[in-house]
């Protein structure tokens, strides 16, 4: 299977894509004062404790505290002192005693915390005190001496050998081997630890010198975070259409996986490259609730607050035999298509996919081992149960992130929140790539008018950063018109 990263980096956005046999299979996106806070290293003080719910807020510095369950409170490291006060860790409970969240921590405390899920839905971000820091082959764990291996690693032999590597290292902090780490030497993952000891090291630093609320460490940004994380081994190439990223992406790549450095490529096409490998297009279609099959059946997706429902329909297809074939057939066929777009638009939570009924246990069979075989191509964490009677799985699946359609769209102001629509900003990225596209279009000095609705006009007046760039490279006047009667999230560009 051939695979791909492909990195669109024009600011204020910068959004990846990873494809599989020229199939787009993930697209992140990271906007200019809107990034993510997953992995960043917080100096926060406990602001409240609440026994009742085993939980505690943290003031990190945000508008909302973060949320601090009591299995991510217990498993406070012991060798990466940050500093907290003895009388916490000597309230810590014997093991045998389950603990409880004014065992470990109390209100007024400074405490050093990880963030692992993004504030969703008016919550706060959720943290961890277990600071786990991630390199390209590598997991640094400063807070115990234990190793593990990734499960992806499903070879016994591997995993031995890989868990004997880590055993030899020696000094404080343990180690989880990833799945990059696969085949590798002890002197290949030489250098991912000795820059992830480095790094634990600074914010140790950084902690004796901070009052709390403090960032200690912030996560790599989405460009060098995904040639970490998302790019496997296998990648052919890392295509990058713009030069700065392009530069910090081979010095990182030189550094930490040299092989892969070495199938970065600028992107040199005059079309922009996310239009000229279908990604937009992609994108597009992700935030329809109907995927076309190419047989005519068709994949129904909605997102609710409780769960995601996905409802496979024939549509169209007959078939050519009885039914029971025709539905094999097109079960078979939405599998894979289903899994894609789980990962596509970062769908997560629970689960329900409606596969049409079968009565024969064989075809369930089939269905459930090519279901498995897809999901099992996804980087989250998923566990699926078996098919029910009724045709229905049900999967869990863990998102740290916002998913697509939340990060693109907003509830339609027009419909009651039964729809969504464009947000605002989303348009704006939207209206500064059309302009751009393709080049030389438009001639030196002229004005080029652009019909769009209120919310969008004052997002733009605000920030007349979005569009004066594109105005200097393309030499012309963009001059706004406001109508009140256009559709939000849209926009419509006027020559002359």
């Amino acid at each position: 299977m051939r695979k791909e990263l492909l990195v669109d980096a024009a600011p204020p956005e910068t959004r990846v894509a990873l494809t599989e046999d020229g199939r787009v299979v993930e697209v992140l996106h990271e906007r200019r004062g809107r990034q993510g806070l997953v992995g960043n290293v917080y100096l926060g003080r406990v602001h409240r404790v609440l026994p009742g719910m085993q939980a505690a807020f943290v003031s990190i510095g945000l508008d909302r505290d973060a949320f601090l369950y009591v299995e991510d409170a217990a498993r406070r490291g012991e060798e990466f002192d940050f500093g907290e006060d003895e009388a916490a860790a000597e309230a810590t409970p014997a093991d045998s005693v389950p603990p409880r969240i004014d065992d470990l921590v109390r209100e007024g405390q400074e405490i050093v915390v990880q963030v692992t899920k993004d504030p969703f839905g008016g919550k706060g971000p959720r943290v961890t005190t277990a600071v786990s820091l991630p390199g390209r082959t590598l997991v640094y764990l400063p807070g115990v001496r234990e190793v593990g291996v990734s499960r992806r690693v499903a070879d016994e032999i591997e995993r031995e050998r890989l868990r004997r590597i880590l055993e030899g290292f020696g000094g404080p902090g343990g180690y989880i081997a990833r799945t990059a780490a696969r085949g590798k030497t002890a002197d290949e993952l030489a250098p991912d630890r000795a820059y992830l000891t480095d790094l634990a090291a600074r914010i140790v630093r950084r902690r004796e010198s901070s009052a709390p609320p403090a960032l200690l460490h912030r996560e790599l940004d989405l460009a060098l975070r995904s040639a970490r994380d998302v790019a496997p081994d296998e990648c052919e190439a890392i295509r990058v259409d713009d030069a700065a990223t392009y530069g910090r992406l081979k010095e990182f790549l030189d550094a930490v996986a040299p092989a892969l450095s070495r199938r970065l490529e600028p992107w040199k096409g005059e079309t922009p490259l996310f239009e000229a490998l279908g990604v937009e297009a992609e994108i597009e279609n992700a935030l329809r609730n109907r995927v076309a099959l190419p047989s005519g059946a068709s994949i129904v997706i909605h997102q609710t607050e409780a769960l995601v429902a996905i409802d496979v329909n024939t549509g169209r297809f007959v078939g050519q035999k009885g039914l029971e074939d025709t539905v094999v057939a097109t079960n078979l066929e939405a599998a894979p298509e289903v899994a894609r777009q789980i990962r596509l638009r970062d769908l997560g939570g629970l689960i329900v996919v409606d596969f049409i009924d079968m009565e024969d246990p064989e075809h369930r069979r089939q269905l459930v081992d090519a279901f498995a075989a897809e999901l099992a191509r996804d980087r989250s964490r998923t566990r699926m149960l078996p098919i029910s009677e009724f045709g229905l799985i049900e999967i869990t699946r863990q998102r740290s992130r916002g998913n697509l359609e939340r990060t693109l769209t907003r509830p339609c102001p027009a419909c009651s929140g039964s729809g969504r629509v464009k947000t605002d900003v989303t348009a704006a990225l939207a209206l500064r790539r059309s302009l751009r596209r393709p080049p030389n279009l438009y001639a030196p000095g002229e004005t080029v008018r652009v019909r769009v609705p209120a919310g969008l006009a004052e997002l733009l007046a605000e920030d007349s950063a979005l569009l004066a760039d594109v105005e200097e490279a393309l030499s012309v006047r963009v001059e706004l018109q406001v109508d009140e009667t256009a559709a939000p999230g849209t926009f419509e560009i006027r020559r002359g």
